[in-house]
């Protein structure tokens, strides 16, 4: 029975869909129930990050896609999953910085010859999809261990070339100003969710216009939230939130750090809420920006003739987390077991959380500040900045004295993927794996896919 079920899966695949040309797009993989089409290895390998990636793409990304398809498949198993706030604010960074090198959102739509909504999914399910796997494999590899003599003794007879090479390391202080916006755009924001508002009153569903009209990645599931205590929501949208009562009715407008919402309540249980909301934020006008970056220009200036130290003039910032840490950039890691913060980036550390900001520093001398300059804050708001480079730790040969923690990493990472791999040399004789004749013949990095 099972073989008759999957024979009629694979047959059903077969047909999946046609073009105006009546052109099938062709199964090519079947990775457990799970099929890989054609038309994904075209759109992913269409996309320039692929274009880095050696070797083979019509090689690599369809072995990409299978070994993600095997961990996605086991996090279903242990019940591994990722929330969708855990991505939405990566998947909107990732956006901004994407509409900023483009120029636009039209842009941006027609370099990548899709809607805008349609560039969102996409990057939000990637995303999502991602760190289950990375979630996953760290589920899988919790236990392993290492201990300095294992660190000591990998590394003994390693010559200074095989040795890591430790990444130039940066310190940043940041001030950053919110422009100001007009109170005629605040009014007219206000006013349309006003009118949402009543539109949901006179019978309309809040999820659809949700859907149509927010601003933020919640629109996906018609601004539902899901459950979240009070500490994990804005404070003035948590007091609005929780203070609703009636499931039919809709907030008045609140504002919080991410813009201007209208709540509507779903559920309450225990010390948690479940709601759904529509985020509108007012659009800046240009002048509003160049006014903002010509006063942080003149702060900057002062901050050079020594009017002020640097660490002074953050107190002005409009961000509190930098601001109460005198303007200094910071970010958790895990060492030694345990989160701690840390106020060292490595460039590509500082590109993901920032990429304006990165591309800033790149050019700075240490002690230099920076002229003003247009970024996305973590809520995803236009706000102008100036950085100033406070240190620059410059690239070198790891050695156990100075880099003990870096080297241990090394040893453990290498442990974890030995581990990784063995598990999916396991994972594939124990998974149904088909693949199409002509798709056979690479040379893949996972032997045991072709049986």
């Amino acid at each position: 029975m099972k073989k008759l079920l999957l024979s009629i899966l694979l047959l059903l695949l077969s047909v999946v869909s046609y073009s105006q040309n009546n052109v099938v797009d062709e199964v090519i993989w079947v990775v457990g129930d799970e099929a890989i089409l054609k038309s994904d290895v075209e759109s992913m390998r269409r996309d320039p990050a692929w274009a880095k990636i050696p070797g083979n793409p019509y090689c690599v990304i369809p072995e990409h896609m299978a070994v993600q398809k095997l961990f996605l498949h086991q996090a279903v198993i242990d019940s591994i999953d990722v929330t969708d706030q855990e991505v939405s604010r990566e998947v909107e960074e990732e956006l901004n910085s994407l509409v900023m090198q483009a120029g636009s959102k039209e842009k941006l739509e027609e370099y990548m010859n899709m809607p805008f909504s349609q560039i969102r999914e996409d990057a939000f399910e990637n995303k999502k999809n991602q760190a289950i796997v990375q979630r996953m494999q760290e589920s899988l590899t919790k236990d392993i261990k290492v201990n300095p003599a294992e660190v000591r003794r990998y590394f003994k007879d390693l010559p200074e070339d095989s040795l890591p090479f430790i990444q130039t390391q940066v310190e940043v202080e940041i001030i950053m100003k919110q422009p100001v916006v007009k109170q005629e755009e605040i009014d007219r924001v206000k006013g349309l969710l006003r009118s949402y508002g009543e539109r949901v009153l006179n019978g309309e569903s809040f999820s659809s216009l949700a859907r149509t009209f927010s601003k933020c990645d919640s629109w996906r599931k018609g601004g539902e939230l899901g459950y979240m205590g009070k500490a994990e929501l804005d404070p003035a949208f948590a007091n609005v939130a929780f203070s609703l009562t009636d499931p039919k009715k809709v907030s008045k407008v609140v504002e919080s750090e991410a813009g201007f919402h209208i709540i509507q309540l779903i559920d309450k249980r225990g010390d948690k809420i479940n709601c759904r909301h529509i985020l509108l934020r007012p659009e800046l006008d240009p002048a509003d920006i160049d006014t903002c970056i010509m006063k942080l220009d003149s702060l900057a200036e002062d901050i050079r003739q020594n009017k002020y130290t640097f660490e002074e003039a953050a107190q002005i910032s409009d961000d509190k987390d930098t601001r109460n840490n005198h303007g200094l950039m910071s970010r958790m890691i895990v060492a030694n077991g345990r989160v701690e913060s840390t106020s060292r980036y490595t460039m590509s550390d500082l590109a993901q959380t920032s990429p304006e900001v990165a591309r800033v520093v790149e050019g700075l001398q240490t002690g230099e500040v920076s002229k003003a300059f247009e970024m996305y804050n973590k809520n995803g708001k236009s706000v102008c900045a100036v950085v100033k480079l406070k240190s620059r730790i410059k690239a070198h040969r790891a050695n156990v004295q100075e880099d003990f923690q870096v080297l241990k990493d090394v040893v453990l990472n290498n442990k974890k993927q030995d581990f990784i791999l063995n598990w999916i040399k396991e994972k594939q004789k124990s998974t149904y794996i088909r693949i199409n004749e002509e798709w056979r013949t690479c040379e893949f990095e996972y032997p045991g896919w072709v049986k």
